[in-house]
C-alpha cells in the first residue's frame, strides 16, 4: 500500500543518527542448536467467488483482526526466523550490525531558516531518539528557545512519531500531531512558546495536513474517517474547546483526501481535494479565514492542480489541457477561473516539472529528465532562465526548508551514490552557491567504489534506467553478486541518492542496483501511467528486464542475484517470483502489499477506494481481471521459489500483517525451492517499522546477513 510522503524529514534522519545504538545481541553460541521445522499454519480453506472466477484461500482465518491465533502464529515465526539465524549468520548478522553502527550516517546537521525574527532549527544529542526544536533570534545573540523536545514527548512509548509541528505566524504557539502506536492516528496539540504548557485540548483522529491563520491563534487541521481517508476541514481556536470547531469542508468522494497549508506568501489559506487525476482547490484570506471559501477551478476542468500565490496572482501547477507533465498559469487573484489563466512555464513532452517553488522574484522549478533531477531557476523580472550545475552523471536533487518567500536565497539537497546528503544555499541572481552542511559518514571514502547508469529494454520496447554502485574496479564475468531494487508504484520515484546501510554490502563485494521502473516518475509522467491500471504488469516485467539484462552483461549470474522491496515495491517482489522464480536466489519483501485482491475487495481498509485509482476496482470485472493475473498471493503456484526473508509489522494499517503471514504460508505449502522461507513481525511498530536506531540497525542487519547467506558472500 501507499507509504507516507515525504517517506524521511531531515528531523526524522537526525533522530535516527542520534539515537542510542545497542551493542550487537547476544553472543552467537558456540554449538547451535539445530533449525527445528518451519511452523506450519492451520489450514481451513474458504472459497469466494465473483465474475464465475472462485478463490480458495486455505488462510482465510488470518484475516481476523486481533486474532489470539494469529499472534500465536507470529511469535512463532519469529522464533523459527531467529533460530534460523542462530544457527546459520549469527557472526555475520552481528559484523554487519557493528560496521552498520561504525559506519552510520549522521545526516547534515540542520541548517538554522529564518522565519521573521528567529531562526529555526532542530538538533539531536548523544542518548537522544528524536530531535529538539529549537530557535535563536536573528541575531544569534540570544539564548536557544526549545519549544518541542520530541523525546520527551516519546518517553515511556514504544514508537513515536510527529506528523507535523509547526510554529504560528506570530512566534508564539507550536501545533503538532503525534503518534504513539504506529497505527497512524495522530492527535493534535498545542503548545504555548512562553510558558512552555500544553494547552488542555486534544484533538484526535487528525490527519497528515494542518495550517495556522494570519493571527496565530485559527488553525485548520484535516481529520480522517475509518479509512484513514482525510474527508473533513476544521477551523479551530487554540486554547478553546474542540467540541466548538466548526467544519469548513466535507468531502463525501471516497476517490479525494483534503489537505490544507498556507500560500508561501503568506496571502491564502488553501484547502484542496485531490484524487489520482484531478483536484479542486479553494481559497481563503489568511488574515479572515472565517470568511467563505471561493472555488479556484472545478474538479475535472483543472487537471491535477496546486495553487500558489504571488503578487496579485495566482500561480496555478496544472496537468490540464494535456500538458501531462505539467506547467505553470496565472491567472488573477480577484477572477481565479480556468477561463483566465494563462502560460507561465509551458508544457515539454521530455520534461517532467516534479515539484515547484515560487518566491517574490523567482520561479524553481525541480525536474526530471532521463531519470535525473535537473534544477531550473526562472527570473520573473527578466524571464532569464538558469539550470543548476550538478558535477556527477547520477544524482538527485531536491528542495530544501526555504520557508521564506521574500528572499533570493534558494536552499536545496544533492546527494548522489558516492556523495553523501548534502544541503546548499544558491542565490538566485548570481549562480553561486554555498555548501551549508554534509551527512558524515565515518570511514567512507567515495574513491574506493563507482557508480553508473546502464538501460535495460522492456519486452515491449521501453528503455529502462538502472543505476549501479560497488566497489571498485568491476570485472563484468558475472561473478559478482547483485542485490536489485525497486519500487513502481504511486508516482514516487526511487532517486541515486546515498545510503550509507549499503557498504557493508558493497564492502563484501555486492553490486547494489535500482531498477527505476515504471510505476515511478523517473522518466516522466507517462512513465507513471505506464506502471499503472491496465498497464500495471509492466512494473514486473521491466524488473524481470533489468535483472536478465544486469546477467547478459556479466554484473551478476542467477545464483548470486538477489531482489529487494518494500510496501509497493513488496509487490513488485512477490509477482516477479512468481513470474520468473529460476532468475533470483534470494528475495526481501519489507511491508509487503501481497493480497491485492483481498485488500482492494474490501472499502474498509486504509485508502482502498483511492487505492482503486491507482491499481484498479475488482468490482469491475475488466479490472478484476487485470488484478487476479499478477496479485502475489493469488498466483503462488507448485515451482521452486528464491529464498524469502519477509518483514512486517503488527500495526502496520497499510499493508495488514495478514497479507504476508498467509503469503510465506502459501510459499512454504507449496514452493519447491531448497532455500528458506522466513517471516519477522515487528510487534510494536507501523508500516514504516521500528522507530529509533538501534532497532532499525538490528532490523538491517538480519536482512543483510541472510541476503549475503544466500548469495554465499561473507
Amino acid at each position: 500500500m501507499r507509504p507516507t510522503l515525504p517517506a524521511l524529514t531531515v528531523p526524522v534522519l537526525l533522530a535516527l543518527a542520534a539515537a542510542p545504538v545497542a551493542s550487537p545481541a547476544q553472543e552467537c553460541a558456540t554449538h547451535p542448536a539445530p533449525i527445528p521445522a518451519p511452523p506450519v499454519a492451520r489450514v481451513a480453506p474458504r472459497t469466494d467467488t465473483l465474475f464465475g472466477h472462485a478463490r480458495t484461500d486455505e488462510y482465510a482465518w488470518m484475516r481476523v483482526e486481533g486474532s489470539p491465533e494469529l499472534l500465536a502464529h507470529l511469535r512463532a515465526e519469529n522464533r523459527y526466523a531467529d533460530a534460523w539465524m542462530a544457527a546459520g549468520a549469527c557472526a555475520l548478522r552481528d559484523s554487519i550490525l557493528r560496521e552498520l553502527t561504525e559506519r552510520a550516517a549522521r545526516p547534515a546537521p540542520s541548517v538554522p531558516r529564518r522565519v521573521g525574527p528567529y531562526l529555526y532549527y532542530e538538533r539531536t544529542g548523544p542518548g537522544t531518539r528524536y530531535p529538539v526544536y529549537a530557535r535563536r533570534r536573528v541575531s544569534m545573540r540570544g539564548a536557544e528557545e526549545v519549544y518541542l523536545d520530541l523525546d520527551e514527548r516519546a518517553r515511556g512509548h514504544r514508537y513515536y512519531a510527529a506528523a507535523y509541528v509547526k510554529v504560528d505566524p506570530g512566534h508564539r504557539l507550536v501545533a503538532f500531531a503525534e503518534d504513539t502506536t504506529g497505527a497512524e492516528w495522530y492527535t493534535l496539540r498545542f503548545r504555548d512558546l512562553a510558558t512552555g504548557r500544553l494547552l488542555p485540548e486534544r484533538i484526535d483522529s487528525v490527519w497528515d495536513s494542518g495550517e495556522w491563520a494570519a493571527d496565530g491563534a485559527t488553525f485548520l487541521y484535516t481529520r480522517a474517517d475509518a479509512t484513514h481517508r482525510a474527508d473533513r476541514v476544521f477551523r479551530h481556536r487554540a486554547g478553546t474547546d474542540p467540541a466548538g470547531d466548526v467544519q469548513v469542508l466535507r468531502e463525501d468522494d471516497p476517490r479525494f483526501r483534503l489537505q490544507v497549508y498556507r500560500t508561501r506568501d503568506g496571502r491564502y489559506l488553501v484547502t484542496r481535494a485531490y484524487s489520482v487525476t484531478t483536484a479542486e482547490a479553494r481559497v481563503v484570506p489568511a488574515d479572515r479565514p472565517d470568511a467563505p471559501l471561493r472555488l479556484v477551478a472545478p474538479r475535472g476542468t483543472g487537471g491535477r492542480y496546486h495553487v500558489e500565490h504571488r503578487g496579485d496572482r495566482f500561480v496555478i501547477y496544472t496537468d490540464a489541457d494535456g500538458a501531462f507533465n505539467y506547467k505553470l498559469v496565472q491567472a488573477p487573484d480577484s477572477a481565479p477561473g480556468k477561463e483566465h489563466w494563462h502560460d507561465l512555464v509551458p508544457h515539454r513532452d521530455s520534461v517532467l516539472v516534479a515539484d515547484y517553488r515560487i518566491f517574490r522574484d523567482h520561479l524553481v522549478l525541480f525536474e526530471r529528465r532521463d531519470a535525473l533531477r535537473p534544477i531550473r531557476v526562472l527570473d520573473l523580472r527578466t524571464g532569464a532562465a538558469r539550470e543548476v550545475a550538478f558535477p556527477e552523471s547520477v544524482y538527485t536533487a531536491y528542495r530544501g526548508d526555504s520557508p521564506e518567500f521574500d528572499t533570493d536565497t534558494l536552499r536545496f539537497v544533492y546527494a548522489s551514490p558516492l556523495t553523501p546528503t548534502s544541503v546548499y544555499d544558491y542565490d538566485m541572481r548570481t549562480g553561486g552557491r554555498v555548501l551549508r552542511a554534509r551527512a558524515e559518514v565515518p570511514g567512507f571514502d567515495p574513491k574506493r567504489y563507482a557508480t553508473e547508469r546502464t538501460w535495460a529494454r522492456a519486452p515491449d520496447g521501453a528503455r529502462v534506467p538502472v543505476t549501479l554502485v560497488y566497489r571498485a574496479p568491476l570485472a563484468r564475468d558475472g561473478r559478482r553478486p547483485l542485490l536489485l531494487t525497486g519500487y513502481g508504484a504511486y508516482a514516487i520515484s526511487q532517486d541515486a541518492g546515498f545510503d550509507a546501510h549499503i557498504l557493508p554490502l558493497l564492502d563484501r563485494g555486492v553490486v547494489y542496483a535500482i531498477a527505476h521502473v515504471r510505476g515511478g516518475q523517473e522518466m516522466g509522467r507517462l512513465w507513471f501511467e505506464g506502471g499503472r491500471l491496465a498497464n500495471k504488469r509492466n512494473t514486473f516485467t521491466d524488473f524481470a528486464a533489468a535483472a536478465e539484462h544486469l546477467v547478459r552483461e556479466g554484473y551478476t549470474s542467477p545464483a548470486r542475484l538477489a531482489m529487494r522491496g518494500g510496501s509497493a515495491g513488496g509487490t513488485l517482489v512477490g509477482a516477479v517470483m512468481n513470474l520468473r522464480p529460476g532468475l533470483f536466489r534470494a528475495a526481501v519483501a519489507e511491508a509487503p502489499f501481497v493480497d491485492v485482491l483481498d485488500a482492494l475487495l474490501d472499502p474498509s481498509r486504509f485508502l482502498t477506494t483511492e487505492e482503486w485509482e491507482y491499481w484498479g476496482d475488482p468490482r469491475v470485472p475488466e479490472q478484476y481481471a487485470w488484478l487476479a493475473a499478477y496479485s502475489p498471493y493469488d498466483n503462488v503456484r507448485r515451482q521452486p521459489y528464491p529464498a524469502l526473508l519477509a518483514t512486517a509489522s503488527l500495526n502496520d494499517p497499510r499493508a495488514l500483517v495478514e497479507g504476508p503471514a498467509r503469503w510465506v504460508a502459501r510459499l512454504r505449502a507449496r514452493g519447491t525451492g531448497p532455500g528458506p522461507v522466513l517471516f519477522r513481525t515487528d510487534l510494536e511498530a507501523g508500516h514504516h517499522g521500528a522507530s529509533s536506531l538501534s532497532r532499525a540497525l538490528k532490523d538491517e542487519a538480519f536482512v543483510q546477513a541472510f541476503l549475503l547467506a544466500q548469495l554465499r558472500t561473507p
